[in-house]
């Protein structure tokens, strides 16, 4: 199958799957007479591996250990779940910053007048120009659950 034909199998991109190439996660493929990419299934399955893989969040070094593991027969499982235990302990630190992200913002949202008047804490803050700049969510005067 030609290259696009494998981009449709497998839900990754011909764009994709030419950088995938590129960068050596995935072998490139076979060429006919005319140079045109030459995809078997066991690539396509390949691409979907990866594609699964990127959909969970996993680094393309974190992918390519994983497409590494898989394809071979002898490794052990616990090579598998240090990377993806790792990923989750990652997650899990990015879901944090992004919840303290949401609270700072709704607080600060909830400090601004939204009016006609040009004073604005979002944009202060934004700009360090207020005192508290930098604060913690829990040191502004609004709270989820609880207004002033």
């Amino acid at each position: 199958m030609n290259i696009g034909q494998a981009a449709e199998a497998s839900g990754v991109s011909a764009k994709m799957i030419r950088y995938y190439e590129d960068i050596g996660l995935i072998a490139p493929a076979a060429r006919s007479g005319n140079n045109y990419r030459i995809y078997v299934e066991d690539q396509v399955h390949v691409l979907r591996f990866v594609k699964r893989a990127r959909s969970l969040g996993f680094s393309l070094e974190e992918t390519e250990a994983l497409l590494k593991l898989w394809q071979d027969r002898s490794r052990s499982s616990a090579a598998v779940k240090e990377i993806a235990t790792a990923h989750i302990d990652d997650l899990e630190r990015r879901i944090a910053e992004m919840q303290g992200m949401v609270k700072t913002l709704k607080n600060l949202a909830h400090c601004c007048g939204g009016d006609h008047r040009p004073e604005c804490p979002i944009l202060d803050d934004l700009a360090g120009d207020r005192p508290d700049a930098d604060v913690s969510p829990a040191s502004l005067p609004f709270q989820e659950g609880r207004s002033t």
